[in-house]
């Protein structure tokens, strides 16, 4: 589903990238959001929002680089879901990293957790990212 272009990256309406991090044990990479944020202490895949003028590809790699420390070097795009929330609608793309550099950190407070598929279905995921699990199943090894 592909929002509507006139609302898309609107306030209320925020154009989101999202990164499936795998590790060599097939685990994918889940960031917790920070006390004081909205929806803290709820779990999602690392990202953030596209700013304005910027592509996806060019976010994802801003978004990790300042959130995790990751130098994306490789990725593709998985999918696409929009979620209505009660106060806002979000467009989330989910891109899987296929290289990168450096060791993912938390360096904006968040906590992070590497976890198998079950992990990830058993975690308190945001409900714009659990339309995506589907889409990650048969990576998860």
């Amino acid at each position: 589903m592909v929002a509507d272009p006139a609302t898309r990256g609107q306030p209320g309406h925020p154009s989101v990238v999202a990164a499936a991090l795998i590790d060599r044990e097939g685990r994918v990479l889940i960031a917790q959001r920070p006390a004081g944020k909205w929806q803290a202490g709820r779990w999602e895949f690392p990202g953030g929002k596209i700013e304005p003028g910027e592509g996806e590809e060019a976010a994802l790699c801003r978004e990790l680089d300042e959130e995790l420390g990751v130098r994306v070097h490789a990725a593709r795009r998985l999918g696409e879901v929009n979620h209505d929330y009660a106060d806002r609608q979000v467009q989330l793309a989910l891109w899987l990293v296929l290289r990168h550099e450096g060791e993912p950190r938390g360096l904006e407070g968040q906590g992070l957790r590497w976890v198998d598929f079950s992990g990830l279905v058993a975690a308190d995921l945001l409900e714009a990212d659990l339309p995506l699990l589907p889409l990650l199943r048969d990576l998860l090894a």
